[in-house]
């Protein structure tokens, strides 16, 4: 019934009534009108309100009008005076035997054409404001589509990144408890004594991930990025590059494995990485 009551309030019904619609759509509104009784209500409805709005503001046509419309049928005021047709009111004298006065058709012709120009008027008034209502009301069904796929699309983006956080946390948790992980906390420098971050390093498989729930580091710019060592035997190894304090997608990032390290390390280096770490930038430090 929902469905229903939107259909009779969307407007086409009124355009049905105007003749505005395809044929296709003309006869989609039947079918509806044999199924539904509410939908034939409708449009009679509607048939008797235009009806009678187009009585009610019926508006009497000026002498101009009428001047005009005579001059367009090609008839003169010496015409109609020669055909025995008034064009002012007169006086009549009724005597014992009224006299039948005869008037030319002509005369009928455009009375009838006075009355047709104000129900076109009339007509074209209200098919305007019923356009201008169903252009209004499908305006705002899009913009309410618009507004319900928005919001559609940011609960789902919400909703993936809570999956992903609560997936990686609860990987932390298991990491904790597991003897296979080890857990690296790399406290800051002296470049930057603030910053912190934690490494999980698998002795069995060797992955080493990265705790992006448990870093704070400062952001780089454009031409910087972190850079993750492993120091094995006094000397460093690069493990690959990542962002600064941007939060990745997921809580944990894999870095290159490492089959033995003695301590991690993190430094700031051009965008690429560098061969060599630059220990003037060394931001956090952590042994295993």
């Amino acid at each position: 019934m929902e469905n229903l009551k939107a259909y009779i309030e969307s407007g086409v019904l009124e355009l049905y009534v105007l003749g505005d619609l395809s044929p296709e759509e003309t006869v989609q509104v039947e079918e509806m009108a044999s199924r539904y009784p509410e939908v034939r209500d409708e449009i009679a409805a509607i048939e008797q309100a235009m009806e009678q709005y187009a009585m009610q503001n019926a508006v009497e046509p000026s002498a101009d009008v009428e001047t005009k419309l005579f001059e367009l049928l090609g008839l003169s005021e010496e015409k109609l005076t020669e055909k025995n047709i008034p064009v002012a009111p007169v006086a009549f004298v009724v005597t014992e035997e009224p006299k039948v006065i005869q008037f030319d058709n002509n005369y009928t012709k455009v009375r009838t054409l006075r009355y047709a120009l104000v129900a076109c008027v009339a007509l074209l008034v209200m098919s305007v404001a019923a356009l201008f209502i169903t252009y209004n009301r499908l305006n705002d069904a899009h913009d309410q589509i618009a507004s319900l796929n928005f919001d559609k699309q940011k609960f789902a983006g919400v909703v993936s990144k809570l999956e992903f956080d609560n997936q990686g946390l609860s990987n932390m948790a298991e990491m904790n408890d597991s003897k296979e992980w080890a857990t690296i906390r790399l406290e800051g420098q002296k470049f930057s004594p603030s910053s912190k971050m934690k490494v999980y390093w698998n002795k069995q498989n060797k992955n080493v991930l990265i705790n992006y729930v448990a870093m704070d580091l400062p952001k780089t710019d454009a031409e910087h990025e972190y850079q993750l060592w492993a120091l094995v035997n006094g000397k460093p190894v690069s493990l690959g590059v990542f962002g600064g304090d941007d939060k990745a997608k997921e809580a944990l990032l894999k870095m290159q494995t490492i089959d033995q390290a003695q301590a991690f390390a993190v430094t700031v280096e051009p965008v690429g990485g560098s061969v060599n770490p630059t220990m003037e930038k060394l931001t956090v430090m952590g042994g295993v």
